[in-house]
């Protein structure tokens, strides 16, 4: 099942579109078979189990306290109960193993060559977590991490009853305002473009850029949810990630695209 789930996985981002403006981003559908996508949802953890991110990540003091997080690691995945701590060591070497890292990074290397030009050899690295997000949960407008590099939201919606709270895109009301990331700036400052559906198996992502700003918007005070995620990072170290944010424009290749040279850990 991981060889079939692996290649599907690997089909759809390798040929999907990527959008340019405002920033590049793509959307796919049907990123899992199935019934492997059942099973997921089957072995997502319980909230009980999940720690705060903030106790996980070094956020800000202000970040929301309703988004819940598992890292895909060893020593994480081994506190959960044994059928979903058996169904997640099984299937975390296949995500974040070297195939799939591999087809982001040729997918996306316009980007990444514009990003990283003047270094011979980048120590990339990936990492995964379960995300459990919870009634009041909103994001405002922000543009990431200067770590990040790629992010991936895989969508694990049961249904299609909470298409609103997916992830938004938005572009600042100031002309050529960008930020090569950290704060999360007022809702009121930036238009929303498109708000990405939040339904089943499927996949929003995006190039970290300095104009690359996301968020979600805040639901109504009567309204009772739980939005399952699972979040894929490509970061790089701190070194390499200051100041170095391209704007949105796509890189015209004089060739066809290289990925650039890799390292990267588990």
């Amino acid at each position: 099942m991981s060889s079939y789930a692996e290649q599907q996985l690997i089909y759809r981002v390798s040929n999907m579109q990527v959008n340019t403006f405002p920033f590049p981003h793509f959307c796919a559908a049907d990123v899992f078979p199935a019934d492997f996508y059942a099973r997921m949802l089957e072995h997502f953890p319980e909230a009980e189990v999940m720690p705060k991110l903030k106790s996980v990540r070094p956020v800000g003091s202000g970040y929301s306290e309703q988004r819940l997080c598992i890292p895909l690691t060893p020593g994480d995945v081994g506190r959960l109960p044994a059928a979903q701590r058996a169904f997640w060591m099984e299937h975390a070497p296949w995500l974040l193993g070297e195939p799939f890292l591999r087809a982001l990074m040729t997918r996306f290397s316009p980007w990444l060559q514009e990003r990283f030009q003047a270094y011979d050899d980048v120590p990339f690295s990936n990492e995964i977590l379960l995300v459990d997000d919870h009634t009041r949960y909103a994001l405002g407008p922000h543009s990431d991490s200067p770590k990040k590099v790629l992010t991936l939201l895989f969508y694990l919606a049961e249904d299609l009853s909470q298409e609103h709270l997916g992830t938004s895109i938005y572009v600042p009301k100031q002309p050529g305002f960008a930020c090569n990331g950290g704060p999360h700036y007022p809702f009121e400052d930036f238009e929303r473009m498109y708000t990405v559906p939040f339904r089943p198996n499927t996949l929003f992502g995006f190039v970290k850029t300095a104009n690359s700003f996301h968020g979600v918007e805040p639901i109504a005070e009567d309204e009772r949810c739980r939005r399952k995620l699972m979040l894929y990072d490509i970061n790089v170290p701190q070194q390499f990630g200051l100041g170095v944010a391209p704007g949105a424009e796509a890189v015209q290749a004089a060739q066809a695209p290289v990925a650039p040279k890799v390292s990267f850990t588990m």
